[in-house]
């Protein structure tokens, strides 16, 4: 299950970091306007990377030692766990 997980994980997240890196405006629909200024999609480009990072991290991980998963699972934990606390405060105090 731990193999699976990390390697829909690491597909996922490469497609998500390419996304962001190549077409910005199309992945972020409905909240980044068309005529965006440079700077911010320069920010969105420069967030796809450490997904490809993490990406990458998951899918050489997906076949290693206990000692070292629990790591690499630890840091996504902790890692999508943060996003997910940003995402339901964002929709509980309507900034979302």
């Amino acid at each position: 299950m731990t193999k699976l997980t990390l390697t829909l994980s690491a597909l996922y997240l490469a497609l998500v970091g390419l996304a962001l890196m190549f077409f910005p405006i199309q992945f972020g629909r409905d909240a980044v306007p068309t005529d965006a200024a440079p700077e911010l999609l320069a920010l969105l480009r420069l967030l796809g990377g450490p997904f490809l990072g993490i990406a990458m991290l998951n899918w050489l991980s997906r076949n290693a030692e206990p000692s070292t998963l629990r790591v690499v699972l630890l840091a996504n934990i902790v890692g999508f766990g943060a996003v997910a606390a940003n995402d339901v405060w964002g929709v509980v105090s309507g900034e979302a």
